[in-house]
């Protein structure tokens, strides 16, 4: 068995499993970790777990310490470059006139790159101010384009349920969601009533899609015509979170049953 950690590297990020290597972490605890991007400073979100070794998917990287105050220090550093990199980025985009619009900056926390988020329509060519940052910052730099759900979880914001919205607050991974999914949950196909902030389909919907399809597992479905204690009906809505169905009888009468008398 071997103890498996999450980490993220954003406060908004998905969460990525790191061997515990034998320390002792909790969460909100700040390691430092060996990545494809190479060496980053992370906060563990999921607490140890025991995995066997079997299990376990490979190439697996370890926790490679407890985040020191040294580090900390390196890391607010890192923020003061990203705020300088961030300007100076905007200047030269509005300068160049580039079809662009710039979300974020990261600093890698081995100082390996600085990594430049945005959005735009259409391709864009950015090698003159690639260019221009590497002039300016003497390091590898690395453009990266997202798309308006990333632009979402980075930037944060209200939904219209009034909490702040759930790929930032709540939700790891960006799941595909559908018009199907509204669909399930007896809403509204208007779209300004179920979009959020992106302009896409809101994440919720995918969020509590399959507790809707657990609730209605043993509902009829809208349509079909069944039995109950006034008379035989066809079933014209369904109501998941309260258990029933509403039923329209022969003689056009309008009632209310619950699954659990049928």
């Amino acid at each position: 068995m071997k103890n498996i950690v999450g980490v993220t590297f954003r406060k908004d990020g998905k969460s990525y499993n790191f061997d515990a290597a034998g320390l002792h972490l909790l969460r909100h605890d700040q390691v430092v970790v060996e990545t494809e991007l190479g060496v980053v400073l992370g906060t563990v979100t999921a607490g140890e777990k025991q995995v066997p070794v079997f299990k376990l998917p490979e190439g697996l990287k370890k926790v490679m310490r407890k985040a020191t105050a040294e580090d900390l220090e390196i890391k607010a550093e890192h923020g003061l470059m990203e705020q300088q990199a961030r300007e100076y980025c905007m200047d030269r985009i509005r300068e160049r006139n580039l079809p662009m619009k710039l979300i974020d900056v990261e600093c890698i926390f081995d100082k390996s790159k600085v990594m430049f988020y945005f959005t735009a329509e259409n391709r864009v060519d950015f090698r003159e101010l690639v260019k221009d940052l590497v002039q300016r910052f003497k390091i590898r730099i690395e453009l990266r384009q997202v798309g308006a759900r990333q632009e979402a979880r980075m930037i944060k914001g209200l939904a219209i349920c009034g909490r702040e919205v759930c790929c930032a607050s709540m939700l790891h991974n960006l799941d595909r969601v559908s018009v199907k999914m509204a669909k399930e949950q007896n809403m509204s196909l208007n779209p300004e009533k179920i979009s959020g902030l992106c302009g896409r389909l809101m994440c919720c919907l995918a969020f509590e899609y399959d507790g809707y399809v657990d609730m209605k597992k043993n509902m009829p479905k809208c349509g079909k015509v069944i039995q109950c204690e006034e008379g035989k009906g066809k079933v014209i809505r369904q109501h998941a979170l309260q258990g029933e169905i509403a039923v329209e009888l022969e003689n056009g009468k309008e009632i209310t049953v619950h699954v659990s008398e049928l």
